[in-house]
């Protein structure tokens, strides 16, 4: 079993449950959206101390309670579950991914630093072609290990992960090989 020292941030119990078979760490749940201000001040706490990991759902209330951590966080790793990946009978959620997913997800998280200065800028990230492409911006997202993302949270995420323009091109590069035709137009599979 695998020992992770950071502090594991999940939603909910089942969340934890599942986590505690697959690793060996200490893991909060925020109770969903109803995360307190105590419970926030340990996870600061933690982070400045021996790290954290949030891994919340792939859904709204997972996506809100992650925003609500990395405004009082400087530094957080972040594990992203596809929503396909987590769905149960009637929800989406953590505690219905695959065991190898979960392991997966966690091998490939990502550091978001918000002292990072902008590594990417706005004219930058508009000549990629994200914008009006859901398709594209999904698929970047996707090789980046950053779940589903609008521009302007892809934007924010690529500049607290430092990624450049370079890195983030080739992404979108590998996009337009796979998937669009030399005039442009999506290819029909």
């Amino acid at each position: 079993m695998r020992k992770i020292k950071e502090l594991i941030v999940v939603e909910g119990k089942h969340d934890k449950d599942k986590l505690e078979k697959l690793i060996d760490a200490d893991i909060i749940c925020t109770n969903g959206l109803a995360l307190s201000e105590q419970q926030l001040e340990v996870i600061v706490q933690a982070s400045k101390v021996r790290g954290i990991i949030v891994m919340t759902d792939p859904d709204y209330p997972g996506k809100k309670i992650r925003d609500m951590i990395n405004d009082k966080v400087d530094k957080a790793k972040q594990v992203f579950i596809a929503k396909e990946k987590a769905i149960g009978k009637r929800n989406v959620g953590i505690e219905y991914a695959a065991d190898d997913d979960l392991l997966e997800a966690l091998e490939k998280a990502v550091t978001f630093d918000k002292s990072n200065k902008e590594s990417i800028a706005w004219s930058q990230y508009l000549s990629l072609g994200l914008i009006n492409n859901k398709s594209k911006r999904e698929y970047v997202c996707s090789q980046l290990h950053l779940g589903k993302c609008n521009n302007k949270k892809l934007f924010k995420y690529l500049n607290m992960l430092n990624y450049d323009y370079d890195r983030v091109k080739e992404k979108a590069d590998e996009y337009d090989r796979q998937y669009c035709t030399d005039d442009g137009n999506i290819k029909k599979v």
